[in-house]
């Protein structure tokens, strides 16, 4: 970091970057005071108790994290007492996590992690869980303002090595100047050899189309104007890795699939208070079945020539690495039962156990909620159809 005293002006990236050892204390201190906290870790620890158990055992818990946090002096120390959280929130949460393609990389050299964006949370997570498991140090992860609302949320995040993306902007020249900001700190933690995490678009892909914007792109290669390095030049610096991630099951289906189908019919979609924060609690806690994280090969050559060949390139591996899951070949299935246009398909099969689960999820909700849902797990081969089929399309 350039400088550890966040109110000093010569720390340049200071509202932006994740705390560093020197905050650590404090942070603590100010987490340790939050009862939504100490209700939030009780409700995930014991979720069937009543509202007065966690009243209850709230100081109890307090206590015990005071404690706790008597050993933790730096953000390295918080990831270390994090890590068995993290392991049993996965144990609970999934059935299975197979992480593919590490081997291939170079342990200790710092790379961009590029990858497709399913979960506000669960992403980031599993990257830095996979880097840990191999021994390797974690990344740096760019997570957006609008997930900050909630103060302990924003501590939590930023003491995980979360850097801010900002999205809200006076004007294109306030929105210029963030963004060359943003571009400096992701090549000034590689230079520092610390690793980057982050997304290929801004927000999730809650239509299941994992597409790279060339924008996040373009963005990226910000800092290398005043070295006076082209495109090409400052990603090859930046060592640009595609890392797909695949999740059985999505907590938020039902939550997406009404999103989408509010846009479609109104134009638009007003998010209620909170709402970002429940679907982050949601996207961990909630049953994910397989999850799969696939570390591509670093891009190169002609794959950096341009903003446009390079997101070609990433998504390209992408499709690579996707594996076709039952879920996504049911899903079909059910849409080819259920409704009409997609005959033309092909790849579904009838999984029987997949089917139930998927019906019980179908059953409370209006027919074009449960297509827009069946499409979103269908994704892949509706897509691979679109893509072979001369005039066909998905909407």
């Amino acid at each position: 970091m350039p400088n550890t005293d966040p109110a000093n002006s010569a720390d340049i990236y200071a509202d932006i970057r994740p705390y560093d050892d020197a905050e650590v204390a404090a942070v603590l201190q100010r987490l340790l005071h939050s009862p939504d906290l100490f209700r939030a870790l009780l409700r995930f620890r014991f979720p069937a108790k009543p509202g007065w158990y966690y009243r209850l055992f709230s100081p109890l818990l307090r206590w015990y994290l005071q404690r706790q946090a008597r050993t933790i002096k730096t953000v390295d120390d918080f990831q270390r007492w994090l890590a068995p959280l993290i392991a049993l929130l996965l144990e609970r949460s999934s059935q299975q996590i197979d992480v593919r393609g590490l081997e291939h990389l170079t342990p200790g050299t710092p790379y961009l992690f590029i990858s497709n964006h399913r979960d506000i949370a669960m992403d980031p997570t599993l990257i830095n869980y996979s880097l840990h498991h191999a021994g390797w140090p974690t990344s740096r992860i760019a997570i957006g303002d609008n997930l900050l609302s909630h103060p302990d949320v924003a501590d939590i995040m930023r003491l995980n090595k979360s850097f801010v993306v900002k999205r809200s902007f006076a004007n294109n020249r306030e929105k210029l100047r963030e963004l060359q900001k943003l571009s400096g700190y992701i090549r000034t933690s590689l230079d520092e050899g610390v690793s980057i995490w982050i997304a290929q678009r801004e927000g999730r892909a809650k239509d299941g189309l994992d597409a790279t914007d060339t924008a996040v792109l373009k963005m990226l290669a910000l800092n290398g104007r005043e070295r006076g390095e082209d495109f090409t030049r400052t990603l090859q610096q930046m060592r640009p890795v595609p890392v797909c991630i695949q999740y059985e099951w999505d907590p938020c289906d039902v939550l997406k699939a009404n999103e989408l189908v509010t846009l479609a019919n109104n134009g638009r979609y007003d998010k209620a208070p909170g709402e970002d924060t429940r679907s982050i609690l949601l996207g961990m806690t909630g049953q994910k079945g397989r999850i799969i994280v696939d570390f591509g090969r670093p891009l190169a050559g002609d794959e950096l020539n341009s903003a446009d060949q390079m997101a070609q390139a990433i998504d390209r591996q992408l499709e690579q690495m996707r594996e076709i899951l039952p879920v996504q070949r049911t899903a079909l299935a059910l849409l080819q039962r259920d409704f009409s246009g997609y005959e033309q398909f092909s790849g579904a099969e009838w999984h029987s156990e997949v089917a139930n689960q998927l019906e019980q999820r179908l059953q409370p909700l209006a027919a074009p909620v449960r297509q827009r849902l069946l499409q979103t797990y269908a994704m892949p081969l509706l897509a691979a159809g679109t893509l072979s089929s001369a005039g066909s399309a998905v909407h």
